[in-house]
């Protein structure tokens, strides 16, 4: 293990260094764009569907947990390429790259394909996994069988662009997203009113949709012979020594984002149990921490990419100080977001009962729970920042996935359904317990592991004799 103190007085902080700046902005709010942009897809089909009742909101977005569940596998093998391809960044290794642009393509096409197998052929169980009202697995059921079909098309659209953010080329993924979700919204409107087909309307405009994001970025991409485009024996000419050394460090990262996943999704089926009109609340939150984390992940990216790329060309000082520039920001913005997602909850709530068919104990519950986020987030996102932003791009993929696995699945989960099945405490009581039982203590374990710097472990030999030398 490395014995590096992160809390030394050796790495002024510089935190108004302007090239930090210009290169952190760069990468983040293009990528907070886009997020937002993906964030509408989510948004434009709950507010239509609102439209239709409370009943048909509960059920689409209990769809959208095997839709969620998906994305965090997918994010498992986007992330696990992004610690390489960071690193070969910083190394300006392009061939490693592309291998690594085809070890994710492949595993996110087979998982993908898995993924809507199990939709398309037993749409009523997966429902039921989340909820067993009879209305709600009807409902949702018709939903999931086609928006199902657009997970392949996801899955290439965050390889692209996790490749592209990694070699620091952001915009076209964001600009693809802006095309997608504007086609989202018109297809979502002809489909559901126009055609008068529901909650199927908003499923068939969703799978629509999502192909052109792929589509879209390659035949750019195609144009402008970006990363993403190079010789197809170039791109999947690797060998068994090279897929076992991405999966030593992207299985960990998977295994983590599926379990986390899996851990948000036992969450989702205690609220739903409680009763739908509270799951209805969370629905609407849900598009609340979309937009608000889209910030957050503009913010997450740029550290991953600029951290990774300092320890893939050796620069171990300089990744240690963006580290601790990053682990400043993330709180402060977190807390102007949810200054914003306060002041604005009132206006923005309204807009899903433009149909008056969804109860007023929902949204007012709704309202609640958005107060209670805001305030907690800048707790909430210390994990997040640092696993992901930090401890991942320095090439530590596995200590992240144990503690925090360990906290959900051993603390977290169990806490929070003692709270509602045991001591049938309010609904807020059970998502507050949820928070806190969460959130304090990966906390304090990720900041104590991170003053360690045990999660600086390059993948390249410009990082590993960058590491010597420092250490030294």
């Amino acid at each position: 293990m490395n014995k590096i103190s992160i809390n030394t007085k050796k790495l002024p902080l510089a935190f108004w260094n302007k090239g930090f700046w210009k290169a952190a902005l760069a990468l983040a709010l293009p990528l907070a764009l886009q997020n937002m942009l993906a964030a509408s897809f989510s948004l434009i089909d709950t507010l239509m569907v609102s439209q239709l009742g409370t009943i048909p909101l509960s059920s689409v977005n209990m769809a959208g947990q095997w839709s969620w569940l998906f994305s965090m596998v997918i994010f498992g093998i986007t992330s696990g390429a992004s610690v390489f391809a960071a690193q070969y960044w910083g190394d300006k290794n392009i061939k490693g790259i592309h291998k690594v642009q085809g070890i994710a393509i492949i595993s996110g096409l087979i998982i993908s394909l898995g993924f809507t197998l199990v939709a398309l052929i037993a749409p009523e169980w997966v429902i039921s996994l989340f909820n067993k009202d009879p209305e709600v697995i009807a409902t949702g059921s018709a939903y999931l069988q086609y928006a199902c079909l657009s997970f392949p098309a996801i899955a290439l659209t965050q390889i692209f662009g996790a490749i592209l953010r990694a070699v620091e080329r952001p915009m076209l993924p964001t600009v693809v997203t802006g095309i997608s979700a504007a086609m989202n919204a018109f297809i979502n409107y002809l489909l559901i009113y126009s055609a008068g087909m529901g909650v199927k309307g908003a499923a068939i405009a969703t799978a629509i949709t999502s192909w052109m994001g792929p589509v879209l970025i390659f035949l750019v991409s195609l144009i402008q012979k970006n990363i993403l485009i190079a010789p197809i024996r170039e791109v999947f000419a690797f060998d068994r020594e090279t897929i076992a050394e991405f999966f030593k460090k992207a299985s960990p990262v998977i295994a983590n984002e599926t379990m986390w996943g899996l851990g948000t999704t036992m969450y989702n089926i205690i609220f739903a149990n409680i009763g739908y009109e509270e799951y209805a609340a969370i629905a609407i939150v849900k598009t609340f921490e979309s937009f608000s984390f889209c910030f957050f992940i503009g913010v997450c990216s740029a550290c991953c990419v600029m951290v990774g790329k300092s320890v893939g060309s050796g620069q171990i000082r300089e990744s240690i100080r963006d580290s601790k520039r990053f682990l400043i920001i993330m709180p402060v913005i977190s807390m102007l977001v949810a200054v914003l997602m306060i002041s604005l909850r009132m206006p923005l709530i309204s807009l899903f009962n433009m149909g008056e068919n969804i109860s007023q104990y929902s949204l007012d519950l709704a309202s609640k729970i958005v107060i209670i986020y805001s305030v907690w987030a800048a707790i909430r996102n210390i994990p997040y920042i640092t696993v992901v932003g930090i401890f991942r791009s320095g090439g530590d993929t596995v200590t992240g996935m144990i503690i925090e696995l360990g906290v959900l699945w051993a603390f977290s989960v169990p806490m929070t359904y003692i709270a509602a099945e045991w001591l049938g405490l309010p609904f807020l009581a059970v998502y507050c317990t949820m928070l806190l039982a969460e959130d304090i203590p990966k906390s304090i374990i990720f900041l104590l592991y991170y003053r360690s710097g045990k999660w600086l472990r390059p993948v390249t030999e410009a990082g590993v004799k960058g590491l010597k030398e420092f250490s030294e």
